[in-house]
């Protein structure tokens, strides 16, 4: 009896040493993004993706270089060092996902009909004119 009590303490007491885990610093992915995807369709190679929290949920736009219509994310979803969403362009879905590198790096894909396109991400700093307004 006593030697299940010791064992059961002994357990207990080394449970949270076992399941710790290793806490990686959270990224902020909240931001505004310029990405380049030089193997994408004419008019879909740049542009910026602006990521961020509505009403306590993550959401996502995407714009193009020389369009001023943004393309709405849905179903956004931020795991980890993750974020993926889709975006309805030219009659068809498009799937995003993107891996957060570090703070101001981030790569991604595009699947759609025709394949994959990969495209790297640079965050965009407020420039001092914005931060004077």
């Amino acid at each position: 009896m006593r030697k299940g009590f010791v064992i059961i303490l002994f357990i207990v007491l080394c449970l949270p040493v076992l399941t710790a885990q290793n806490k990686q610093p959270k990224i902020d992915s909240a931001g505004t993004w310029k990405f380049d995807a030089p193997y994408a369709p004419e008019g879909y190679n740049s542009g910026i993706i602006v990521v961020g929290m509505v009403e306590q949920k993550p959401s996502a736009t995407m714009s193009f270089t020389g369009n001023d219509f943004k393309y709405p994310g849905e179903n956004v979803k931020a795991e980890k060092d993750s974020i993926l969403f889709s975006v309805y362009i030219q009659g068809q879905d498009v799937n995003v996902m993107l891996k957060i590198e570090n703070d101001t790096l981030m790569s991604g894909k595009a699947v759609y009909s025709e394949g994959e396109v990969p495209f790297s991400l640079t965050k965009t700093l407020a420039s001092e004119a914005e931060v004077k307004q």
